[in-house]
C-alpha cells in the first residue's frame, strides 16, 4: 500500500462486516488522524484487484496535503466479480459471487458459448436472464427499477446490443441468421449481472458503509470523512448516505469518479415524471461540503451501454441512433458519470482544468468536465482526480 496508515473495510453481500472495523477506525481518530479518506472500487475488480487500485490513486495524497493534515485511508472490499476478456467469457467469478444461481449460469454460459441460430434458444436465454436476476415475467423484482432490456424480446435485445457494440445494423435485423446475436447475449448477461451488483451496491452502502460510518461518528465526532467511488462504487458510497441518520453529518465530501446510477439520482423531482423524485432525493444535503461528480464523453460503457441497458429495448430506432442522439431524444437513462449531475437546481459545472486552477466549490452538487484526463470507464488512475478529491474535502495545499 502506498499510503500509511491504511485499513480495508470489508463488507458480504448483506453489508455485513468482520467485528471491530468502526472501533479500529475510531481508534485512528485517538491517534491524531484529522481526515479519513474512504473509497469504494466499481462492480468488475477481485479484491487484490481493488488494493491495487486503492494503492495506485492514493499514492500522490501525502504531497498534496496541506500542513496541519493528519489523514489516513480506507478502502471498501465488497463482493462484486471479475470478468476475464476472453472470446468464451469464463463465468466462474460470477457462480462464486453468486453461488445459489450456478445451474443458470452455467446454462446462461453455454448458450452464449455455442452461438444456437434458434428463435427457442433465445427466449431461454431470455427467460435464465430474468431468472438470474430475480425478475419474473411480468417485471416485479420488489423494486420499480427493472430496465426493460430484461423483459424485451431476447432477439431484440440482443440485436440492440450487438448494434452498439460493432456500430452497424446486426444481419439479423436485415432477415439474416441470428447466430451473429450472441455477440449482444454476451453483452446482455453482463448487463444482467450489471442489475444484479447495481442492487448490491445500493444495500451494501445503505445496511453496510452508512451505519459503519454512523457508528464512527458517534465515537469520535470529530474525525472528518471523505467518500470516494469509482462506477458501481460510487452508488455504494451514494447510498451509504441513506443509511446515516439524519443528525449524523460525519461526511465533508464525496467524490463520484464515473458514477455508474442516473444522473436524476438527487433530483426533488424528475423532469419527465414530476411526480417522482430521484432513488437518492436531497442526500447531498447530509454533506457538509460538496457532492463531486466526474464524468466523462470518453466513458462509452456508461455513454452507450449503460442507457440502453436501463431503457426500453423494444425501440428499434436506437440500433441506428449514435449515443448523444440517444440520450438527447430520452435523458432518463443517462449515468452521473457521463455527464454529470441532473435535476438539481443551482448545481455547479465545471471543467477539470478550472477546478484544478480554482478549486471545487465549497458546497453543493458540482459537475467536472474530466474528459481532459479520464478516457475510458476505469481510466481514474490519474494524479488530477487525486487533486480533486483534496480539493474537495479542503484538505490540500493554498
Amino acid at each position: 500500500m502506498s499510503v500509511d496508515p491504511y485499513r480495508e473495510i470489508v463488507f458480504d453481500k448483506d453489508g455485513d462486516g468482520p467485528a471491530g472495523q468502526g472501533a479500529e477506525l475510531v481508534a485512528l481518530a485517538r491517534r491524531g488522524v484529522t481526515d479519513l479518506v474512504v473509497f469504494a472500487h466499481g462492480w468488475n475488480n477481485s479484491p487484490s484487484g481493488a488494493t491495487r487500485l486503492y494503492s495506485d490513486f492514493f499514492a500522490p495524497f501525502p504531497g498534496l496535503l496541506a500542513p496541519g493534515v493528519e489523514a489516513a485511508y480506507a478502502g471498501v472490499v465488497w463482493p462484486s466479480m471479475m470478468f476475464t476478456d476472453e472470446p468464451v467469457p469464463d463465468f466462474r467469478a460470477l457462480v462464486t459471487t453468486l453461488p445459489e444461481k450456478e445451474r443458470t449460469i452455467v446454462r446462461l454460459t453455454e448458450l452464449v458459448a455455442t452461438a444456437p441460430a434458434e428463435e427457442a434458444a433465445f427466449a431461454e436465454f431470455g427467460a435464465l436472464l430474468r431468472d438470474l436476476a430475480d425478475v419474473d415475467g411480468t417485471g416485479f423484482a420488489g423494486d420499480r427499477a427493472v430496465p426493460d432490456f430484461l423483459l424485451a424480446d431476447p432477439v431484440e435485445t440482443c440485436a440492440v446490443f450487438t448494434a452498439a457494440l460493432t456500430g452497424t445494423v446486426p444481419a439479423a435485423v436485415l432477415g439474416g441468421g441470428l447466430g451473429g446475436l450472441w455477440q449482444g447475449g454476451r453483452e446482455a448477461l453482463r448487463q444482467a449481472a450489471y442489475y444484479v451488483m447495481k442492487k448490491r451496491a445500493g444495500h451494501v452502502g445503505e445496511r453496510g458503509l452508512g451505519p459503519l460510518l454512523a457508528e464512527v461518528a458517534r465515537a469520535a465526532p470529530g474525525l472528518r470523512v471523505h467518500l470516494v467511488g469509482h462506477s458501481m462504487g460510487a452508488r455504494l458510497v451514494a447510498y451509504g448516505l441513506r443509511g446515516l441518520p439524519g443528525a449524523l453529518r460525519p461526511v465533508r465530501s464525496m467524490t463520484l469518479l464515473q458514477g455508474a446510477f442516473s444522473h436524476y439520482a438527487f433530483a426533488a423531482r424528475l423532469p419527465h415524471d414530476p411526480g417522482r423524485s430521484g432513488a437518492l432525493k436531497d442526500m447531498q444535503l447530509r454533506v457538509r461540503g460538496p457532492v463531486v461528480a466526474c464524468h466523462s464523453r470518453h466513458d462509452t460503457a456508461l455513454g452507450v451501454l449503460y442507457p440502453l441497458a436501463s431503457r426500453a429495448a423494444r425501440d428499434s430506432a436506437s440500433l441506428t441512433e449514435s449515443p448523444a442522439r440517444l440520450l438527447a431524444r430520452d435523458p432518463r437513462w443517462g449515468a452521473i458519470g457521463w455527464d454529470g449531475v441532473h435535476g438539481v437546481p443551482g448545481a455547479a459545472r465545471r471543467t477539470l482544468a478550472t477546478v484544478l486552477r480554482d478549486g471545487v466549490p465549497a458546497s453543493g452538487c458540482v459537475s467536472v468536465d474530466a474528459a481532459d484526463a479520464v478516457r475510458s470507464h476505469s481510466d481514474i488512475r490519474r494524479p488530477e482526480l487525486a487533486r480533486v478529491v483534496v480539493s474537495a474535502a479542503r484538505t490540500g495545499r493554498r
